[in-house]
């Protein structure tokens, strides 16, 4: 498993540095933007447009992610350790049970299959 890192990207570092707007503004309208792995610790990212982004293996621990709409992001292996997320959507594929071991425990998110 990868560690969280601080990656290389202009629009990871407007996100690091809490310049949301400009992030929302720079972000591609269609495609995928690929943030996985990153580092996101302790940010307030509450005005984050996150559709469409790859928080693969992303940690977040501390992160405020209330009201986020997390529903079209991809977050397998992301890590939600005490993190704050009143009011987030997030993907359906993601049972309940697990968000809150992530929240709790640090564990990495694990998809469930959607029935058919």
């Amino acid at each position: 498993m990868s560690q969280p890192r601080q990656l290389d990207s202009p629009l990871y570092r407007l996100i690091h540095s809490e310049n949301i707007a400009a992030f929302n503004s720079q972000k591609p309208p269609v495609g995928e933007v690929d943030l996985s792995d990153g580092d996101f610790r302790g940010l307030d990212l509450r005005a984050l447009d996150a559709q469409g982004i790859n928080f693969t293996n992303a940690y977040f621990r501390g992160a405020d992610l209330r009201g986020l709409d997390l529903r079209d992001t991809q977050l397998e292996g992301a890590s939600l350790a005490h993190a704050q997320i009143s009011g987030a959507y997030f993907p359906a594929e993601l049972s309940a049970d697990e968000i809150l071991m992530s929240l709790n425990f640090g564990t990495r998110l694990r998809y469930r299959t959607r029935a058919p």
